[in-house]
C-alpha cells in the first residue's frame, strides 16, 4: 500500500500474528493496488478481457467488496467520491504512472478524459464488476487503506483478541483497551505542510470505530507557481483547494471513514458539515483556516 502498519494488541503470539496479518495484507493488494502490476485492479484496468475471463479475478471478494463501499459512498455524496477518476489522477501525476508533474494545463486532454469518469458507467452482474467503456479505469486509493484496517480488525478477532490498535498509512479502527485499560486514543496531525509526523491538532478517544483524516498539505506539488493537489474533484477534474485543510471522520467501519474523508476534501467545508449531520452513521472532525487564515475546527462529536 505504499505505506507503514503499526498494530498494538493483547497476544502472547505476535510474531505468529504478524505472519498473518502480512498474508493478509499481501492479498488484499493483489486484488485492490494499482501499483501491483498483476493485481486484480491492474487487469480491469489495462486488460478488462482478462479480467472478464479469470473467475478467480472476476469472483474476488476484496476487489468486489471495495467496489460496493465505493458504491455506496458515491450516492451518498452525489459523486464527490468517484473511483472511475483514475485516468484524471493519473494526468496530474498522482497515480501508477508516476508523479509526472504537470507543466501546462491541458484542458482539452482533461475533457477528453473526463468523458471516461462517471460511477454509472460501472455496473455489477453475475457477482462480477463491469465497466461500459474499456477506457475506464478505476481507483479504490480512497478506501482501500481503511478496507485494510478492517480486514486486519476482523482477522484479529477471529483469532480471540479483544484489545487492539490497528494503523495502516493514518487510518484507524480499534478495539476494546489499552493496557492501561482506558479507551484508545489516536491523534488527528496538524495540517500544516511544516508539521512533523507527531504534531496534533487534536486527539480523539476512539473505540470499536474506525477512524481516517483526509488533506491537502503533505501530498501535493509546485509547478511553475502552482500548487497542485492530490484531491481531484471528478465533476471538473481539477485538483480541489479550499479553506478545508483536513478532514476527519469517525465511522463503524475504516473504510467507510476513509472514503467520506476523501470526499469531503472535494464537498469543502459547508457541504461536510451539511453530509455529517445528515449521515447517522458518521461523525466528522473538520479543521479549517478562517478569513485571517487561522486554524479552526468543527467538530461534529461535540454538538
Amino acid at each position: 500500500m505504499g505505506t507503514t502498519y503499526h498494530i498494538i494488541l493483547e497476544s502472547n503470539n505476535p510474531e505468529q500474528i504478524k505472519r498473518g496479518v502480512d498474508s493478509l495484507l499481501v492479498e488484499i493488494n493483489q486484488a485492490v493496488s494499482t501499483y501491483e502490476k498483476g493485481s486484480i485492479i491492474t487487469l480491469f484496468n489495462q486488460d478488462y478481457n482478462a479480467y472478464l475471463s479469470n473467475e478467480n479475478a472476476t469472483l474476488n471478494q476484496y476487489f468486489n467488496e471495495n467496489y460496493q463501499i465505493s458504491k455506496k459512498i458515491n450516492q451518498t455524496t452525489s459523486g464527490a467520491f468517484d473511483p472511475t477518476i483514475m485516468p484524471i489522477v493519473n494526468y496530474w501525476g498522482f497515480g501508477y504512472t508516476g508523479k509526472n508533474k504537470v507543466q501546462e494545463v491541458d484542458t482539452a486532454n482533461i475533457l477528453k478524459l473526463m468523458s471516461y469518469v462517471g460511477f454509472h458507467k460501472l455496473t455489477f452482474s453475475n457477482e462480477k464488476v463491469r465497466k461500459e467503456d474499456s477506457q475506464l479505469e478505476i481507483d479504490f486509493s480512497g478506501v482501500a487503506k481503511g478496507y485494510g484496517v478492517d480486514k486486519v480488525a476482523t482477522y484479529l478477532e477471529s483469532l480471540g483478541i479483544s484489545n487492539f490498535y490497528v494503523e495502516i498509512g493514518g487510518e484507524v479502527f480499534t478495539k476494546g483497551r489499552n493496557a492501561s485499560n482506558q479507551v484508545w486514543r489516536t491523534g488527528i496531525s496538524l495540517p500544516s505542510e511544516n508539521a512533523s509526523q507527531d504534531e496534533f491538532q487534536q486527539i480523539v478517544e476512539i473505540s470499536d470505530k474506525g477512524i481516517a483524516t483526509s488533506g491537502n498539505y503533505r501530498i501535493y506539488y509546485e509547478s511553475k507557481g502552482n500548487i497542485f493537489s492530490h484531491t481531484i474533484n471528478p465533476k471538473t477534474g481539477f485538483p480541489e483547494r479550499s479553506n478545508l485543510l483536513s478532514a476527519t471522520i469517525l465511522a463503524p467501519s475504516c473504510a467507510i471513514a476513509d472514503g467520506y474523508a476523501t470526499a469531503c476534501m472535494v464537498l469543502g467545508l459547508e457541504k461536510s458539515i451539511e453530509l455529517v449531520n445528515l449521515q447517522d452513521e458518521i461523525e466528522g472532525i473538520f479543521v479549517y483556516s478562517d478569513e485571517n487564515e487561522e486554524f479552526q475546527v468543527y467538530d461534529s462529536t461535540k454538538k
